[in-house]
């Protein structure tokens, strides 16, 4: 894999060339009210992949956007295929080829893991469609009380994109990791340097120890399948239950997740109609409810069970490895602090400091 090197004053004019051939998209600073936690006010800052026409508006200093990149690949909303009594027409010629700059490695960890499933024994080609047309940019990122990457190993990344940019200051070394990134490269070959110098990687080292040292949030997740396993019907499911609002902000906002729903659109006024595909969620009550009215897990219980098993055990079984990448994304978003973190250290019986723990506690007394 090829390193180069661009001083950061160059960036702006490598995104200035490359966002006059694709759309160029990114993290970008929003602002919204703080309404996610009990008690919590006032204005916060969010930030979102938007589309954007000067580099300026980017905010790569993000630690992490609310809706995950999955987003450009896997779309909350779309049309599969248009149907009549005379055949079908797939919709795949509307989707736009797209630089997304930003990507932290979590979340690129978490494309890899989505390739793994829309890529099996039958490949699905809106997935792949839209992988295709896509250029992948990571770009390094600096932990807060809420990343524990670290402790899922997703931490840093050595596939899964085209450039990877680490910010080292007044500098960036690029990893080039496709031939998409290099032909990148190639169109501002007089913005970057090839030679890579002693200082640079020194500079790369001292970084790498500097950042490791910035995560304050570590979760052990040793033997958790095992634990998770031997646990299964303990009664810790009914009391996270009970605060769970089943309102699937989890399954949202997770890099993993990724199940949808099917409908068909029948048109009124031909013999035409249209297939569409949207996200939905476990989490609902609804998800598991069949023809006939019977619901396989209209429990809460069931619910929570089901994602955490699937994150932290299940999809070990099947491919060898958490589908949990540690973004903490499920911190912040649930309004009653149920999340990889709190489910984990009641699992292992420790000390819990979550909304649903002191719920819990109160109605005890």
């Amino acid at each position: 894999m090829k390193v180069v090197r661009i001083l950061k004053e160059n960036v702006p004019s490598f995104a200035q060339i490359i966002g006059s051939k694709w759309e160029l998209w990114g993290p970008v600073r929003t602002k919204g009210t703080n309404a996610s936690k009990p008690g919590a006010a006032g204005e916060t800052h969010t930030h979102v992949y938007q589309k954007v026409t000067d580099f300026s508006e980017l905010d790569l200093a993000a630690t992490r956007t609310i809706i995950p990149p999955k987003i450009f690949f896997h779309p909350p909303y779309f049309n599969m295929f248009k149907f009549s009594l005379h055949g079908y027409s797939e919709e795949l010629d509307g989707v736009p080829s797209r630089v997304i700059f930003g990507l932290h490695p979590c979340d690129i960890h978490g494309l890899l893991i989505l390739d793994k499933l829309f890529t099996r024994e039958y490949p699905d080609p809106y997935w792949l469609t839209r992988r295709e047309k896509s250029i992948v940019i990571g770009h390094s990122c600096v932990p807060d009380d809420k990343c524990f990457c670290l402790s899922t190993r997703t931490h840093v990344v050595e596939e899964g994109y085209d450039l990877f940019f680490t910010d080292l200051g007044d500098f960036y070394l690029v990893w080039i990791g496709s031939s998409k990134g290099d032909d990148l490269i190639r169109m501002a070959p007089d913005l970057f340097e090839e030679n890579v110098e002693i200082r640079d990687i020194e500079s790369f080292i001292e970084w790498q120890k500097w950042r490791e040292n910035q995560f304050t949030l570590h979760i052990d997740f040793t033997a958790l399948p095992d634990i998770m396993e031997l646990k299964y019907n303990d009664p810790v499911w009914e009391e996270i239950a009970l605060s769970c609002l089943s309102c699937g902000s989890c399954s949202m906002v997770c890099p993993t997740c990724n199940c949808y729903n099917v409908s068909d659109c029948f048109y009124m006024h031909n013999d035409e109609g249209e297939r569409t595909r949207c996200w939905d969620s476990c989490m609902l009550k609804e998800y598991s409810l069949v023809a006939g009215g019977h619901n396989f897990r209209e429990k809460r219980s069931d619910r929570l069970k089901l994602w955490y098993t699937h994150k932290l055990q299940a999809f070990i079984s099947a491919f060898g490895k958490f589908s949990c990448v540690g973004c903490g994304r499920c911190i912040e978003t649930c309004p009653v602090d149920i999340n990889v973190k709190t489910v984990s250290q009641a699992l292992r019986g420790e000390d819990v400091d979550a909304f649903w723990k002191r719920l819990a506690l109160r109605g005890a007394k």
